[in-house]
């Protein structure tokens, strides 16, 4: 099939808005705001939600901003905005590095932070870089605004923490001086899905980690991270010994499925291979090396 099931379409104007329809039509709804990823599965009828609620009106919730001590990334912010962001690449390179390999420019010009997020692809790329960031995702109801850690957010393939009747409005990641970032993907094609990518954050103080996060995609990795070899690197001198055996026991620990794009052995061995050089990166640029 290549034509959606039919649905009944509401347009949102505000948030509250968006939330009223969500619960006035209740799990039959779906929200809508690049489309990217949700249209192709309704034209294949992997979703059939009855009502779309389209929420691409709601320009509140499509900002960057510096918030005290956290950086604030509104969920309806276009992909091509954060790569273009001199705030975001001020702080991270990450943000930057890993835009640049999502797609295209036809898709980044539309799809969304909250899109992407909320659609819990396995092979997602910015939810990779929110679990290196250890960020937080804002999520907000009728009745309450809570907050799930990265970690925490993605609870299976396809599915998040947002429950029925709310909204994600908001991605905030803590700022952390002394601090570098670096994001690594290999992909069959230009704007493909990632066999495998990494994304690492180093924190240093004097030559000593004091915070480390480690971003996995498209291999199986638990809630897109490793927290091995975040443990292993916390607290070291990150030496190239200590680099060495994080990257190890990034190959190690993800659980790669066998396809088209490589057997098991190669996408654990490339995963330790991008870790090393995304971790190396951002330790360099912690300590000022490069840019």
């Amino acid at each position: 099939m290549q034509v959606p099931a039919v649905f009944d379409y509401e347009r949102a104007s505000t948030v509250e808005d968006a939330l009223a329809l969500l619960r006035r039509h209740g799990a039959d709804a779906r929200l809508i705001a690049g489309g990217h990823s949700l249209l192709p599965m309704m034209k294949l009828r992997l979703a059939r939600p009855e009502v779309l609620v389209d929420i691409n009106g709601l320009k509140e919730l499509d900002y960057i901003r510096l918030e005290g001590d956290e950086l604030a990334i509104g969920a309806m912010t276009r992909h091509a905005t954060v790569l273009s962001s001199t705030l975001l690449a001020q702080h991270y390179h990450i943000f930057a590095e890993a835009e640049r390999v999502i797609a295209d420019p036809l898709v980044r010009n539309r799809g969304t932070v909250g899109g992407s997020l909320c659609q819990s692809d396995p092979s997602e790329d910015l939810s990779a870089v929110f679990a290196a960031l250890h960020a937080r995702m804002v999520i907000r109801s009728a009745t309450e605004t809570r907050s799930v850690d990265a970690k925490g957010f993605h609870v299976g393939p396809y599915q998040s923490a947002v429950r029925d009747g709310e909204i994600l409005t908001e991605v905030r990641v803590p700022l952390r001086p002394g601090s570098g970032s670096s994001y690594r993907k290999v992909e069959r094609r230009a704007g493909d899905w990632s066999i495998a990518a990494v994304g690492a954050v180093v924190q240093l103080q004097s030559d000593t980690v004091v915070d480390a996060g480690i971003g996995i995609t498209a291999v199986g990795a638990e809630q897109f991270t490793c927290t091995e070899a975040e443990e292993l690197l916390r607290g070291s001198d990150a030496s190239e010994s200590v680099v060495e055996a994080a990257a190890k026991r990034c190959g190690e620990l993800c659980n790669p499925s066998p396809d088209q794009r490589g057997p098991v052995d190669y996408k654990r061995h490339l995963v330790e291979v991008l870790a090393g050089r995304a971790l190396r990166t951002a330790i360099a640029r912690a300590k000022g090396d490069v840019n």
